[in-house]
């Protein structure tokens, strides 16, 4: 299903449901389409909320987690969001971990699947030279514990981004980013309750990284997806939506509770 890209002064975004916001960033390679899923299961409780990542948008200088997470923070501030649900894929995640340790207030509940932040694999050391298809198939593969899911579609996205010099520059120059700006340090700050959502066959950032990540958040529960890999919500959507409302309830039964 396809949904509507609102644009409300400089900020692309879909929109759907009412309720708390629960708002949804994809990765390096994501994109809007990654949780088709999730709008349609969560928009019947939820205001779920995607903004676009401006990744190959920003100037070189910006194009960092940091950059990202300043993105993030004036699309909040611009649309009036208040007791958010963030959820981050991948980069995704680790531009809410970043975001959530510098303006918490107006977040209730952190999620994340595949976060970076601690640490991952990418594309590898080296790119390949422009025009290697092959390679970015076998790369996308890689996201998935099912490679068939690195559908022609999926993997002609990835070839048209990393078939441009400068996209290629910025990927690069973020990938960096997020190496460098680990938040192992940091991450004992968080008081929001966290939800950790991990494939058990992720590659790109393996089930230690979870680990790692309940071991260092304060209040945060961890639960893994057999036969899954980078991309949960994706791969497994029907388990990741049920895994996300159940913790979604938790927190409505507390609330309700006090």
């Amino acid at each position: 299903m396809s949904y509507e890209i609102k644009q409300d002064g400089k900020f692309k975004f879909i929109e759907e449901g009412e309720g708390e916001p629960l708002m949804l960033l994809h990765g390096l390679f994501g994109a809007l389409s990654n949780f088709s899923d999730l709008i349609g299961h969560f928009s019947k409780t939820n205001k779920v909320v995607v903004p676009l990542l401006p990744l190959l948008d920003l100037d070189l200088l910006h194009t960092s987690v940091g950059g990202l997470q300043k993105f993030v923070s004036r699309f909040i501030e611009h649309r009036k969001y208040t007791d958010i649900h963030l959820m981050g894929n991948s980069l995704g995640g680790h531009v809410a971990l970043v975001h959530i340790l510098k303006s918490p207030e107006k977040i209730k509940s952190l999620i994340l699947t595949g976060s970076s932040g601690l640490f991952e694999n990418g594309m590898g050391d080296t790119y390949p030279k422009r025009g290697d298809k092959e390679y970015i198939r076998n790369k996308t593969a890689l996201t998935f514990y099912d490679p068939a899911m690195a559908t022609d579609d999926l993997v002609n996205e990835v070839f048209e981004i990393t078939n441009n010099r400068l996209k290629v520059i910025k990927i690069i120059a973020l990938a960096k980013s997020a190496i460098r700006n680990n938040l192992g340090e940091e991450l004992n700050q968080i008081k929001q309750p966290t939800c950790l959502i991990w494939g058990n066959n992720d590659t790109i950032t393996p089930p230690f990284v979870g680990k790692e990540f309940q071991r260092l958040i304060p209040n945060s529960e961890l639960h893994f997806i057999d036969k899954c890999g980078h991309a949960p919500m994706m791969e497994v959507p029907e388990e990741f939506n049920r895994i996300l409302g159940g913790f979604l309830a938790k927190l409505t039964t507390a609330a309700a509770t006090v």
